[in-house]
Order: structure tokens, then C-alpha cells, then sequence
């Protein structure tokens, strides 16, 4: 349970540097609202609504903005959206997924698919890059939680499978099927997290220089600005060097 892995920290930073606050809130809303939707409006009696909740918070969205995204299921309004994952290479043969709430499939599926033309990439069948990625359970902690030690025997004790520590914080890594109880665990020992979310995380990865990269993260751009895709993962992997200068 050890290894340092440059993609989650990647990641982790590009999310912490999200520019559009407003459009971040409205998707957490939308996932609150569907897992309210599905089960018990109760965070407690309904796991996907608790960690919906708990990513939300660790985002440092407002209080009300939870409760009224709760009551919107309660109250039988909102949209009644279609999860949708779609699958296809990005500049540089990346593997890409694509994770989308809609209310229109047909729209979602054309935005999509000319957002990976635009880019340089093609939207493939589900399951053209699947295969190269796990679902996993992923729980970011700050370094500042303890040192490497510390947040490795929490996490083996709360029953995670890896940790990797850096000194941008620590990421821990379960079963997707364990991570409510994971994060509960390790909340009770650590504190709130930063994030704890279910992630496609890669097996295997490529490799980019700057040109590359800088292709890419207009491709994540673009995507991650439709308001109709939630989350949006590749398998890409850039030197030190190639980060800084972007």
C-alpha cells in the first residue's frame, strides 16, 4: 500500500483549481438530487446520498445549496435524468470517460461526440477504453491530516486496498462496493476529507509532453463545461516539468 501516483495528484489539483465554482455547485446539486431521488432523502439511510453530500461539502458548498438540492427530490421537482458514461481517445491516443447526467440523450450524446472531434480525439462504443480503468473508491485527505505513517495505518484499518502520499496530501483508494464504509472509518479517525468520491481509475497510462497535454485539457475543458457531464477521467501522465509549464 504504498507508490506515489502522479495522475490522482494531477487530478487532485485540477479540481482544486476549478474555475467555475457556480458550475461545480450545480452538478454536485444535480448528483444530490438523483441520489435523493432514487432513495431515502435521509444521508443516513441512503449511502450514494451521503457521500453526494459529503463531496459536496468537502467542495465547500454552501449548506443551503445541500438542503434545497435534497428538497427538490423530496418535493418531486427537477428533471428526471439518465446516467450515461461514455468512452473514447483524446489527443495522443488517451483513454477518456465521460460520466453524464441528461435529460436528453440525443443532445448529450451529439455535444459529446463533436466536443472529441473539435479536440482532435472520437468518441468510441462503451467499452473501447473501459477495460483500461478499475472502479475504485478514492478519498483525498490534506497533508496537513498526519504524515505518510499515520493516514496509511487509518486507512488500513478502515479496510482501504492502497494509500499514496505526496506532498500535495494523501489519496486512498478502496473497493467502490466499501467506500461508505471506508470513508466512515476514516472519518472517524482522521477527520472530514477533502474529497471521497467512486472514480474510474487507470491501469495503465500514457504518457504526454506539453503539446499534448495542452491538446488535452482543452478536450477536458470543453467537456467538463456541458453542463450535462458530471465528471470527466483519462489516463494520461505528464513529467513535472510538462505541469509546471502549462
Amino acid at each position: 500500500m504504498a507508490g506515489h501516483s502522479k495522475w490522482a495528484n494531477i487530478q487532485h489539483r485540477k479540481g482544486r483549481q476549478d474555475k467555475l465554482r457556480s458550475k461545480l455547485f450545480s452538478k454536485l446539486s444535480k448528483e444530490i438530487t438523483v441520489a435523493a431521488k432514487m432513495g431515502d432523502p435521509d444521508p443516513d439511510k441512503n449511502p450514494r446520498l451521503r457521500l453526494a453530500v459529503k463531496e459536496a461539502k468537502g467542495q465547500s458548498m454552501p449548506k443551503d445549496n445541500i438542503e434545497r438540492a435534497i428538497k427538490k427530490a423530496t418535493g418531486g421537482e427537477g428533471d428526471d435524468y439518465e446516467e450515461i458514461r461514455y468512452e473514447g481517445y483524446g489527443p495522443g491516443g488517451v483513454a477518456v470517460i465521460v460520466e453524464a447526467m441528461t435529460d436528453n440523450r440525443n443532445r448529450t450524446a451529439s455535444t459529446v461526440r463533436s466536443t472529441f472531434t473539435k479536440a482532435g480525439g472520437n468518441l468510441g462504443e462503451t467499452g473501447s477504453v473501459g477495460f483500461m480503468f478499475e472502479r475504485k473508491g478514492e478519498i483525498i485527505y490534506s497533508a496537513d491530516v498526519g504524515d505518510a505513517d499515520t493516514v496509511m495505518m487509518a486507512a488500513i484499518e478502515a479496510g482501504a486496498e492502497d494509500v499514496e502520499s505526496s506532498e500535495d496530501g494523501h489519496v486512498v483508494y478502496c473497493a467502490d462496493t466499501d467506500l461508505n464504509d471506508v470513508s466512515t472509518a476514516m472519518e472517524a479517525e482522521l477527520g472530514e476529507s477533502e474529497s471521497t468520491k467512486l472514480i474510474w481509475k487507470p491501469t495503465t497510462t500514457t504518457e504526454l509532453d506539453l503539446e499534448g497535454m495542452q491538446k488535452l485539457m482543452k478536450l477536458i475543458d470543453a467537456l467538463e463545461d456541458d453542463d450535462d457531464v458530471q465528471r470527466v477521467t483519462a489516463n494520461f501522465e505528464a513529467s513535472d516539468e510538462v505541469m509546471e509549464q502549462l
